[in-house]
């Protein structure tokens, strides 16, 4: 099965869910046009179509092998990032100064579903150097920049993120990894990282580690970790590498999905290692490298879906089986025609396009508030993050999971291909933050660092999009009715968990992946929502109308099908924990 990326919808989105207009006027972006970026994202669904997408297969069956300290990818994956590099793919959102496009990063989201939609093996090398980008761009010192961002935003080198190790977990105040002065400026990195994705691979001629380690004086906890660039070859003064640093890769895990992803256990033997920043605010840079990540991740999850629901569409387009139950036909059909195949298809396509949806317009969010500095726009992009990581990543276990369904038995079967991409979503809520992680962080840090208001703003806004599309249609009064019902669900259950904080926090936290689904699915039908609007306004004056149509009918499906979900996850948030709590209960 062929994966083909979906540029319409994604252009759709572009236009009118991710502020385009409003992130076009930044003066770093105003020169860019739709038609620049629809030229170049085009450009990357063929490559991707052509190249990346016939990996997956391969990747899956040969995995990443680790022999003598080497980490070896199959050759295909070498001659596709080779011209991955060639084209300036890694480049696409980063600054011209440093050798970018320079493009916006709702254009990145974009380009990030379509290389994980091909395949997220492969997709989750450049997604990690993005974020190392992304850390030394904010944090770095001149000469930091002057020495890796060149080289890194080519793809010639690529990046990781160093966080945990076997006694820490997501628990980064019991980081041990010693980071010891040697005198001169730098550091000797000694200790032991685990689960560092693309850890150590033979795609690129550097890997840039950027490593969480504290010194010998630093306070306990969290507050002591420093951030550190350890090279895996060190980098001469003319650019040139130079030996060997003394990082060494122990391992790497056998794992369930995502085969061709390097996932390396790695020793840190007194590497040399170089300051970023300030010693102790390590963990303050490298949230900005986490952020990144986390929402990119959220991306898979779309990408995941997509995929899945791609093979199962085509399937169900030519498995051949069963009479229609109302008898209009006398011989087997197309199971397509078949009525709960027809649900689990739309169910499949509606999860996807409100994550994309979502996804879109968060990135817009995140766009303004990287160029203003504006405190409200910052805060609205924050609480859009763990929505999408969170909410994304969730739905697409429940997509590829029904893409299986559709190919029935022969869903279980390897040969088909339907179940790698069950497997490799399954990832997706853990790494980066488990849903539960992102669910705390919605409540603990984004809604309660400003008593709820964010979050209240959002409802309004949501407001905003019921009432025009209660002026609308029968269909637009439909969603109305729908999205109207789940924001009564959130802005009872936000006022439940922000009354019960303090006295039972217990109880409130036991609702916190529950209120984030709650929110997600919201935020997503809220997108859907809008987008029917343009859909209305433009099938009106007869524009592409087969599109629309489809626009405005998948959103009537999301609130019918999907939106209702809201009213299961609020009576989890506000019931749930007295069965939790009950006392003589035993785990």
């Amino acid at each position: 099965m062929t994966y083909q990326a979906p540029l319409k919808d994604i252009l759709f989105n572009l236009e009118h869910l991710s502020q385009w207009d409003k992130v076009t006027a930044l003066p770093d972006y105003e020169d860019i046009t739709q038609e620049d970026a629809g030229a170049a994202l085009e450009a990357l669904g063929r490559f991707c179509a052509e190249q990346i997408a016939p990996l997956a297969k391969i990747g899956d069956e040969a995995h990443a092998q680790h022999k003598d300290g080497k980490v070896i990818l199959p050759q295909e994956f070498h001659d596709a990032y080779a011209q991955f590099v060639e084209m300036g793919w890694q480049s696409l959102v980063h600054p011209a100064d440093h050798g970018g496009m320079g493009l916006p990063k709702v254009v990145g989201g974009a380009a990030a579903e379509i290389v994980n939609g091909a395949d997220m093996s492969f997709g989750l090398c450049p997604l990690l150097t993005d974020g190392a980008i992304e850390a030394l761009l904010l944090s770095g010192s001149d000469e930091q920049k002057a020495t890796y961002l060149e080289p890194l935003i080519s793809g010639q080198w690529t990046g990781t993120m160093n966080l945990t190790e076997p006694q820490a977990g997501s628990d980064l105040g019991r980081v041990r990894t010693k980071a010891e002065p040697n005198g001169d400026g730098t550091f000797a990195i000694t200790g032991t990282k685990i689960f560092i994705t693309f850890g150590e691979h033979d795609l690129a001629e550097n890997i840039v580690h950027l490593v969480l380690a504290r010194t010998p004086n630093g306070p306990a906890g969290p507050k002591g970790l420093s951030l550190y660039i350890v090279p895996k070859f060190m980098v001469e003064a003319d650019g040139s590498l130079g030996d060997r640093n003394s990082v060494e890769c122990v391992s790497i895990e056998d794992k369930l999905g995502v085969r061709a992803s390097p996932t390396a256990v790695l020793q840190y033997n007194a590497a040399k290692g170089f300051l970023i920043g300030e010693e102790n605010r390590g963990l303050e840079y490298m949230f900005i490298m986490m952020n990144a990540a986390r929402f990119s991740v959220g991306v898979q999850g779309v990408a995941v879906s997509e995929r899945a629901y791609q093979h199962a569409l085509a399937y169900a387009q030519d498995r051949v089986q069963s009479r229609p139950v109302d008898g209009s036909v006398k011989d087997a059909v197309a199971i397509i025609h078949h009525p709960d195949i027809r649900r689990i298809l739309l169910k499949m396509r509606a999860m996807t396009e409100g994550g994309r949806a979502l996804a879109m317009a968060a990135a817009g969010w995140l766009d303004l508030a990287h160029h203003t500095g504006d405190q409200a726009t910052t805060y609205m992009a924050e609480f859009m993050v763990p929505l999408v990581k969170g909410f994304c990543t969730e739905k697409s276990l429940e997509v590829t999971s029904l893409g299986v369904q559709c190919h029935g038995g022969m869903g279980f079967i390897e040969e088909t291909g339907v179940a790698q991409w069950y497997r490799d979503a399954r990832i997706l809520p853990i790494y980066e933050g488990t849903t539960a992680i992102q669910a705390n962080d919605l409540l603990g840090r984004k809604v309660l660092r400003d008593g709820g208001e964010t979050a209240q703003r959002f409802s309004a806004m949501v407001q905003d999009t019921i009432d025009a599309l209660s002026q609308g249609g029968a269909q637009a009064q439909v969603i109305a009715k729908g999205l109207a019902q789940a924001k009564a669900q959130f802005d009872e259950s936000l006022a439940w968990l922000l009354s019960n904080l303090r006295e039972n926090p217990n109880f409130a936290f036991a609702g916190t992946v529950p209120f984030l689904m709650l929110t997600g699915n919201l935020a997503a039908g809220w997108q859907m929502g809008r987008a029917a609007l343009v859909a209305q306004d433009k099938l009106a004056a007869g524009e592409d109308k087969d599109f629309m149509a489809d626009k405005l009918a998948m959103a009537q499906f999301y609130a019918q099908h999907i939106l209702v979900e809201a009213a299961t996850e609020a009576a989890r948030i506000q019931s749930g924990a007295d069965a939790m709590y009950e006392d003589g209960l035993v785990l």
